[in-house]
Parts: C-alpha cells; structure tokens; sequence
C-alpha cells in the first residue's frame, strides 16, 4: 500500500468535484495550483477562481503562479513533498520539468472520450457536431496537448437538451469518480495500467471564440439548435434584433413552416417566438436584450411587442 501525497492543479467549477472527492475519500492533498485572481464583474474588481475558494473552505494550501516555466515555481513546487499530480482544467501549460517531479505519474481529467476532441472546448465541440455521446477520459500527462496514455473511460449520452452547462456539471462529477477509482488502484498497486491513443483518431477541440456564437439564419434549425445548446452559458448565441445584439439561451424545433417567409423572419407569436431558418423553423424559448434579464418568450413578447415579419438578421 503506497501513500500517497497529492497537488491538485484546476482553475474552473468543473475541477471542483475532484477536489472534494479526494479530501471527502481522506487523500492528503499537500497543495492545491490554481491561476491568479482574474478581473471580471463591474469594477473588474480580482476574483478567486473556483478551486482557490474550494481550496481555502478544506484548508489547503493555495499557489498560483501566473506561469509554471520560471524557475521559482520549479523551486516553489520542489519545496512541496508530493508524489502524484492531478490537473483538472487547470489552464497554463505544465512543463516536463515539473511533470517529472511526481514519482507516481500526472494525471489529467479530460471530458471527451479521447482521442476524439483534444483540447480546449471538448463539450462545446461534441454538442456542436451532434455527437451522440460524450464522457470523461483519466489520462496521464505529455507535454504534448492531450496526448497521454489513457488509463479509464467513462461514457455517456448526449440528449437533445443537453447544453454545455449541464454537460460540463455531469462530467465533473463523472470525472472526480473516475480519479477516485485510479488513485485507489495507485495507492494499492503503486502503478495504473495505460493505453495509447490511436493518432489516427485524433480531432481537436479548438477553443470557443465570441465570433463564433453569432447565429446564421441560412444555417437548418438543427445547426441553428445546437448552437445554442453549444454555447449556453458562454459565449451565448446571439443575433442582431431591432439593431441590438440579442441573446438566444434556449430554443428547439419548431414543426411550423412558410415557404415565403424570409431566414430570420418571425412567422408565428404565441408564447414562444417562431423563427424561419435556412432550412426549418426555431421556436425560441428564452431570450435576452442587451441591460435586460434574461426572458421567456412570453415575458419578452408581453415586453418588447414584436410583430410577425420582424427579422432576426445574422
């Protein structure tokens, strides 16, 4: 039986589970590595990131360099007595030279089934190309981008409704069980067995930009759908509305259909707002102008009174 003594490197709410399950399952957890405090909010007043909160409220000791490639954050890691590294969407690239420091292996939560989206938005990318399923691999890390030997998989479905939101939740709690399930097998065996991943299988997650989230209303619904469902909560898709960006949060399918109407062009109001597409129709759900909340159809209906032949432009 091995002891192992852990540093935890994550940044975002996904990392949080792990954290949790590893203090929750008695592991010692010698640091915790997360990026600086980052502006944001009015004011752009510093914020701690998820891990940095979780981090303090079990009263484990927080680093976070700004880079890991200096030479005082190799000094300021050696000083730290661990033998095994666990990265969860921790965001800044981990040099050899550390990832050589843990004499039990690095290990990374990735949530994709490898090798299929490497990188950086792999749940944005799944919803977007209408994968049927995702799921969570624990890997070991390589200086190249999610490249490492695969040690467990789990996987499962991707509904209709599912948006990144509530994928990357069910993933980060499906990911901090699967890290448990491996350092049990590290601490019992001192040694994990791995897979390689097969090259030829490879795609790659490239990260999500806001340009992106703008809505094409040549696109067919289903396009236009998973867009939405791709990039609710960030960026959120959007559209131009009454000269103003709009925000669309939530939709699906409509059944309803006009030969004549126009792409973007509203050609029915009820308590949702039916919306002409390249191919199909949209029935929009949840909206949000700019300074507003966001709003159900009917609120925005009742609100912003739009009337048919009102176009959504791209």
């Amino acid at each position: 039986m091995n002891s192992l003594k852990i540093i935890f490197a994550g940044t975002p709410d996904f990392a949080v589970p792990a954290l949790q399950a590893l203090h929750d399952k008695g592991y010692e957890v010698a640091g915790v590595l997360t990026q600086p405090d980052r502006p944001s909010g009015r004011g752009l007043k510093l914020h701690p990131s998820a891990i940095k909160l979780k981090a303090n409220t079990l009263g484990i000791p927080v680093y976070q360099p700004s880079e890991l490639k200096s030479k005082e954050s190799y000094e300021m890691l050696t000083a730290i007595d661990f033998n095994v590294m666990i990265v969860a969407a921790y965001g800044l690239i981990i040099p050899q030279a550390i990832l050589d420091l843990p004499s039990l292996g690095c290990f990374n939560i990735h949530a994709s089934l490898l090798p299929r989206w490497r990188g950086a938005a792999p749940i944005h990318r799944a919803i977007l190309m209408g994968d049927e399923s995702t799921g969570v691999t624990i890997m070991r890390v390589v200086q190249k981008l999610d490249a490492g030997d695969m040690i467990k998989k789990t996987k499962i479905q991707i509904s209709e409704k599912d948006t990144t939101e509530q994928l990357t939740k069910t993933l980060s709690v499906l990911g901090a069980h699967l890290m448990i399930e491996v350092m049990e097998e590290l601490r019992t065996k001192g040694e994990v067995q791995s897979t390689p991943q097969d090259e030829a299988s490879v795609t790659y997650a490239e990260k999500v930009t806001k340009e992106e989230s703008k809505i094409d209303w040549q696109d067919t619904s289903l396009a236009i759908l998973r867009k939405i469902r791709a990039f609710n909560s960030f960026p959120v898709a959007q559209t131009e509305y009454r000269e103003a960006i709009c925000k669309i949060w939530d939709a699906e399918i409509s059944k309803d259909s006009d030969k004549n109407a126009k792409t973007g062009q509203i050609i029915k109001l009820d308590e949702f707002i039916h919306v002409k597409c390249g191919e199909g129709t949209l029935l929009i759900k949840e909206l949000q102008m700019p300074g507003g909340k966001r709003l159900k159809s009917k609120e925005f209906i009742l609100g912003h009174r739009p009337i048919l032949g009102d176009v959504f432009k791209s």
